[in-house]
């Protein structure tokens, strides 16, 4: 009597979680935070290269100077200046699709603003438009 012995062989993976997230450059820099990219035009003021700690600058990819300027970080202007931000960003899509790859190689990215309102600045219109982007 021959007793038949079937294996099955099951591998575990774990998953690799892909985020992007954003970052006050004042902020400490983390471990967590993975790849850092700044996305300002200008660089933060104040802070040294060594404490900011970024991998890459973007600066090509933040607000036009007029944009910015007409903003002034003035929350009652926040919907004109998240409209104006992405049609900008309409002519900016090799710049966003090297961040989308970007996150395909790493765990995690942070993009670093240097803005004071961390709720009305042009990092939170970038994550928005690089979370709903599926196209590389």
């Amino acid at each position: 009597m021959r007793v038949l012995l079937k294996f099955r062989l099951v591998i575990k993976t774990k998953k690799r979680t892909k985020m992007i997230q954003i970052k006050r450059a004042y902020q400490e820099a983390g471990e967590k935070d993975g790849y850092r990219i700044l996305i300002d035009r200008l660089w933060p003021r104040g802070v040294s290269k060594e404490k900011l700690k970024i991998d890459q600058w973007i600066k090509e990819i933040a607000p036009s100077d007029e944009l910015r300027k007409s903003f002034g970080h003035d929350p009652d202007k926040w919907e004109t200046f998240q409209t104006g931000y992405r049609r900008e960003l309409e002519d900016k899509s090799e710049l966003i699709n090297m961040i989308k790859k970007l996150e395909e190689k790493m765990d995690t990215i942070t993009l670093i603003y240097a803005a004071k309102d961390e709720k009305h600045n042009n990092a939170v219109v970038l994550l928005e438009l690089l979370n709903k982007r599926e196209d590389i």
